[in-house]
């Protein structure tokens, strides 16, 4: 199985392609995830650039509209954007936390059936404020959904329910088998991301979250996946805690996420 490693331009610095893509291959990623431009036709530079410097892209998504059809509608008029990056995969923000069950389960639903069509490969994202928002409404929705894939952000949920999900390794065991992509941020019981992986005081949290990792990775291996992708997914300011006063981020973001990417890299490359 390949593993491959994704850099995303969310809090990227520069911001632009033409700028962002050399740093991010010259950092050994081998994939960029970004939000679809305004129109097919700006893709094009967008995916050339990428095939140029020999990486391919992800495409990220969230659903949006005042109900459940509203939902629907807008992955259905964002395809042919996200079509056209030609994408490994395409990550989904999904639903609502507001919304019934039953309206959750009909998106995704409707939703995994337009990508297969279209022959994109469609995970959900484990997320606050989305359908996915608890580990209980992820298993209800799993329970109906049996082709559904999900792209693992437990950080969200470690908020959520307000620990680093000690007790809750056996929910997340039914949860670990349908993740096909790893965002690998690390939170705690009181926000989605530490100050800092690196740092000692968040070592119980990083040991926590690698552990959940390290499962999704020989789940993926078990059921003969060919491809896993990680995405290390730490966010700027707001995400990231900035200093008073000043707003001025606590942390390299680029550098945590790289020192992210290396960690891992060497660590399943020996299984």
């Amino acid at each position: 199985m390949d593993i491959l490693y994704t850099c995303g331009m969310w809090g990227m610095v520069p911001s632009d392609p033409a700028g962002a893509f050399p740093r991010i291959k010259e950092a050994g990623y081998d994939l960029v995830s970004l939000r679809a431009p305004a129109s097919v036709e700006a893709v094009r530079p967008i995916l050339d650039l990428a095939r140029s410097l020999g990486l391919r892209l992800v495409g990220q998504f969230s659903t949006f509209g005042a109900d459940a059809d509203a939902h629907i509608r807008s992955f259905r008029e964002f395809l042919p954007r996200l079509t056209a990056f030609e994408p490994l995969l395409v990550n989904s923000q999904t639903g609502s936390d507001f919304f019934a069950h039953a309206d959750n389960v009909r998106i995704m639903s409707e939703m995994d059936v337009i990508a297969r069509d279209a022959g994109l490969v469609l995970a959900h994202e484990t997320h606050r404020g989305r359908g996915t928002f608890t580990i209980p409404a992820t298993l209800r929705l799993l329970e109906e959904l049996p082709d559904t894939w999900l792209t693992a952000d437990f950080s969200h949920w470690c908020v959520v329910h307000e620990c680093l999900l000690e007790d809750r390794r056996a929910l997340l065991d039914q949860i670990i088998p349908r993740a096909v992509n790893i965002h690998a941020r690390v939170g705690h019981a009181e926000s989605p991301q530490v100050s800092d992986p690196r740092a000692p005081e968040w070592q119980a949290a990083v040991d926590a979250h690698v552990a959940w990792w390290d499962a999704i990775v020989g789940a993926n291996r078990a059921r003969g996946a060919k491809i896993l992708t990680v995405h290390p997914e730490f966010g700027p300011p707001g995400y990231m805690p900035t200093l008073p006063f000043t707003d001025v981020p606590v942390s390299d973001l680029f550098a945590i996420n790289r020192s992210m990417k290396d960690r891992l890299k060497p660590r399943w490359a020996k299984v």
